[in-house]
């Protein structure tokens, strides 16, 4: 039998031959049906048939072949698996696909929908097999090793400069022992992982660690230590080029410098370190200030190091921006609001030298407009959202009341940390993660989320491609990641690797577990010491994280890109780290940290408009900030200050008044269950009792989805339609001493089942100052059948009425102007909104996962949003209409105080002569509608200059 097992290895060797036989005329078959999809018999059906049923042949011998190359060449590893696996589904589906094919042209009525269905799962099962095994031919990172960020990866010439420190002397130190085989190692990761790891075992030889390499493979022992010339790992990486039995076999050979560092390492005993082997760079943990240079021309700290920066790069420093620029700019990054143009005309008059640094100081002082707007930025980077996947099951929680309270006592960053790690009362939703609902995959358990969420917003760590294998990315493994999540863990986690279990336990520990231990008998008192052990000062990490988002964010590129990927270079090393420890110096005070970068010249200076996205990424140089446009809630925040609210409820309400109304409807039961409120008219009743008439002041708040009828004691007193605007109503005249009675007359609209209900408070104030409160609750009756004439009077009879049922505030949130306080000119702030489509399609994330950036470049969406959708223009309508009852019909007024409003500024003379065309003598909504669109689309407003 031994004799023919060469027919099954050259039958087996012809399956990478074979396989693109069903990718290409699979493929082409599902392109051509595409170009088929509206006419059945198309002239292209019969060269369509042929390509499936060879593509389905063709499947089968790719997939009979390829099990006889696994078995004849001792391929194995979870990688091989999974390839086998979608390669032997890419062979049923097709076959299927070609039968149910011939079944459906064999019928008079060719209905292709199935079939097209099964071609499209055929096609899309047989990229991902194709993937996976370009994995195994070409190495696992072979799409990924092209990108920027993998250009600092290992080369020859570091292993030049090890091996000539190495031969200097006769006897390696240990250190020097260590530094030697984690070099071997690296190349062993570089060159020879592809073929020999644990996802792939060619000759069942292992390079990926310690036992592997020494137990060698199919051929016998690998190392030989002390005698490089018995070790076959040795003898295959000297053999010629074109050599059937050369390693390696893939990709380019091992240099003669990386030869000389195996050979040195098998002679010097082949000594194996207890060390991690750092194929990737990675940042020094500790941090340290730097001293600061010595510049007579620059007075801020920033500015020193920015000045050694542009000498080293032969720059000038260009003259800082204009007040007015100036002005919008830290108006806008502190506090998300456009500077009001009186604010604006006081600060270009004034002649103080100081007056920039009192203007960022006053803006840090405006706690409540500080804390909403940079709410925004903590709940991307936190994954905090008011609603979306998990709520509904309770398998998700907030920490929105805690971080507002944090953020505008200015809580220090140590404290915040401490928090989200070792949980308080309102922190927890940020360790707690998502539960996801059905079959969760390993690496999405609720104690891997905490591991992944921390690792990334705190660290800029990822640990989640080293939680379901050995990174592919960074030099964390699976060890770590595990380590890390049992932290957080009531139970002891078996590793996982690729949602495979591997019998092996993990040990609680910390990603860097030089900081201290964190292992400990319980959930909490781990929790408690990683707490203490995250925020060291040793924890550089921790820092330097903080103030590089801190520095992306104000500035449009941060000091290391990508944002969470910590180990790469900074383009100005020294910075970061004077920054980040005059941070922790502060006492972790992150307005200090924001002033230390809004105070520097380097913020003042004019923007960088690069025209090219790789000029902003790659061989980037800083020559002051770049061009930003306004996120998703400074757009809207602008658009509500100038033209009309867009918002008119917001899901977390810091500032409401406490009004204990409940949103209520009639309670609609079917088959005897609650269902939404069908559409029709309801009717609803309160009676009350007035013990003293001696009334100072009566008033009433009213909001009901989606029209409604208001009486007092039989009395109309108001109707409305729209639920967003809150109706104030002075009801003092109506009321009597003893019983009084509100009726409302509401009606649901549509075609189904929808939300609808009723939101009334009523206050009254007597002379003593006593306060009756008479508010909407479950207390309330209706009825869905049509009453009497009498039933808004305290004579009718309601006893036959139901109670009503209360809806909350899910479909509606908290309207700002539901409150008896004088609240004129607020607007709902859009980081205080819960995800609407409008904030979605300029960008805002949906928070399920860490989003630490938004995508800066305008879309296809947001372009179409802004153009013709029908929330946006309904505001810009809604506005114009507003606008015309304020300031009439003159147009002259209008469009001065339109541009100083949105663009701090007055109009040109051209500007002016121009608009005034447009709106003509005498304007009208739709005009000033279309005058209002073109000024918010003008890059003046939407840019941060």
């Amino acid at each position: 039998m031994e004799d023919i097992n060469w027919v099954f290895q050259l039958l087996g060797r012809m399956h990478p031959l074979l396989v693109h036989f069903p990718v290409g005329l699979l493929v082409v078959a599902l392109f051509l049906e595409i170009l088929s999809f509206r006419d059945k018999k198309s002239e292209l059906r019969g060269g369509i048939k042929w390509m499936v049923y060879l593509g389905a042949l063709s499947a089968f011998f790719s997939a009979v072949f390829g099990w006889l190359l696994r078995t004849q060449e001792n391929y194995s590893g979870s990688l091989v698996n999974n390839h086998q696996y979608t390669g032997i589904a890419t062979t049923v589906l097709a076959v299927i696909t070609a039968f149910v094919l011939r079944n459906t042209l064999n019928k008079k009525n060719k209905d292709l929908r199935l079939y097209r269905l099964m071609l499209m799962i055929t096609v899309v099962v047989l990229s991902i097999a194709g993937h996976l095994g370009a994995n195994l031919t070409h190495g696992e990172d072979y799409l990924t090793a092209v990108l920027p960020s993998k250009n600092n990866r290992y080369n020859d010439k570091k292993s030049e400069e090890l091996l000539s420190d190495l031969k200097k002397t006769e006897t390696l130190s240990e250190l020097q022992l260590d530094k030697l085989n984690l070099e071997v190692r690296g190349i062993f990761a570089h060159k020879c992982y592809q073929c020999h790891s644990e996802n792939k075992q060619k000759g069942e030889l292992i390079l990926e660690h310690k036992e592997g390499v020494f137990k060698g493979g199919k051929s016998g022992p690998s190392i030989v230590a002390g005698k490089p010339e018995q070790s076959e790992v040795y003898r295959r990486i000297t053999l010629p080029a074109g050599h059937k039995k050369v390693m390696p076999t893939k990709g380019k050979l091992l240099t003669a410098n990386e030869i000389a560092l195996v050979k040195l390492w098998i002679q010097k005993g082949a000594h194996w370190s207890d060390k991690e082997v750092k194929v990737f760079p990675e940042a020094a943990l500790a941090l340290h200030k730097p001293t600061l240079p010595k510049v007579e021309e620059q007075n801020h700290p920033v500015d020193k190091l920015i000045d050694k920066y542009f000498d080293t790069h032969q720059l000038d420093w260009p003259n800082v921006v204009d007040d007015r620029t100036f002005i919008k700019r830290v108006y806008m990054d502190v506090i998300g609001l456009l500077p009001d143009p009186n604010a604006i005309q006081k600060f270009i008059q004034d002649e103080t030298t100081n007056k920039r640094e009192e203007l960022i100081d006053f803006l840090l002082n405006d706690d409540k407009n500080y804390t909403q707007h940079w709410l925004s930025f903590w709940n991307d980077l936190l994954r905090n959202d008011y609603s979306g996947t998990g709520f509904i099951t309770g398998g998700r929680k907030q920490i929105t009341g805690w971080l507002y309270k944090s953020l505008i006592n200015n809580h220090s960053y140590d404290q915040m940390v401490k928090e989200l790690i070792n949980p308080v009362k309102g922190s927890e939703g940020f360790i707690k993660g998502i539960q996801w609902r059905g079959v969760v995959n390993a690496s999405q358990r609720t104690e891997m989320q905490a591991a992944q969420n921390i690792g990334q917003s705190l660290l800029g760590a990822n640990v989640k491609c080293a939680s379901c294998h050995n990174s592919f990315v960074s030099n964390m493994t699976l060890d770590q990641a595990y380590g890390f999540a049992t932290i957080f863990s009531d139970s002891i986690l078996e590793l996982n690797r690729c949602d495979k279990p591997i019998g092996k336990m993990a040990k609680p520990n910390f990603l860097y577990p030089e900081l201290g231990s964190v292992d400990d008998k319980t959930v909490k008192e781990r929790l408690v010491k990683l707490s203490k052990v995250m925020v060291q000062r040793e924890n550089g990490r921790l820092y330097r994280t903080l103030t590089n988002r801190f520095w992306d964010r104000l500035m449009g590129r941060g000091i290391i890109v990508p944002l969470d990927e910590m180990d790469n270079t900074p383009w100005n090393a020294e910075l970061l780290d004077w920054l980040a420890a005059d941070f922790v110096d502060s006492g972790s005070d992150l307005k200090h940290l924001l002033k230390q970068i809004l105070t520097s010249k380097a913020y003042q200076l004019p923007v960088v408009n690069y025209q090219k996205i790789k000029e902003v990424k790659d061989n980037y140089v800083f020559k002051g900030p770049v061009l930003r446009r306004l996120s998703a809630e400074q757009f809207s925040d602008a658009v509500s200050q100038v033209i009309s609210p867009l918002y008119k409820a917001v899901e977390y309400n810091p500032n409401g008044e406490k009004i204990n109304a409940q949103r209520v409807w009639h309670k609609e039961m079917s088959v005897n269950r609650v269902v939404l409120p069908e559409p029709g008219k309801r009717y609803f009743r309160k009676s009350f009792n007035l013990s003293k008439i001696d009334i100072r002041s009566a008033k009433v708040l009213i909001s009901v989805d989606h029209s409604y009828q208001l009486y007092l004691n039989g009395k109309k007193i108001s109707e409305a339609d729209d639920w967003t605007k809150v109706n104030k109503l002075d009801v003092s005249s109506y009321l009597k001493l003893g019983q009084n009675t509100i009726a409302i007359k509401g009606e649901n609209e549509g075609t189904i089942g929808n939300p609808a209900g009723v939101l009334f408070s009523m206050q009254i104030i007597f002379q003593s100052g006593e306060k009756l409160y008479i508010n909407s609750d479950e207390s309330w009756k209706s009825t869905d059948q049509l009453p009497n004439k009498t039933w808004v009077t305290n004579q009718f009879d309601d006893k036959s009425w139901n109670l009503v049922k209360n809806y909350g505030t899910q479909n509606w949130g908290h309207l700002i102007n539901f409150t008896f306080k004088n609240k004129e000119g607020t607007f709902a702030r859009a980081s205080l909104v819960k995800q609407h489509p409008f904030m979605k399609a300029l960008g805002r994330p949906s928070r399920e996962i860490v989003t630490t950036s938004r995508e800066e470049q305008a879309t296809l969406l947001q372009a179409l949003e802004l153009t013709n959708g029908a929330f946006f223009n309904r505001t810009l309508e809604v506005g114009a209409q507003e606008w015309i009852d304020n300031y009439g019909h003159n147009s002259k007024k209008i469009i001065e105080e339109l541009y100083l409003r949105a663009l701090g500024r007055n109009p040109t003379k051209e500007e002016k002569n121009m608009l005034m065309n447009a709106l003509g003598d005498h304007p009208q909504k739709e005009q000033l509608q279309d005058v209002f669109w073109a000024i918010l689309m003008s890059p003046e407003f939407q840019f941060i200059y």
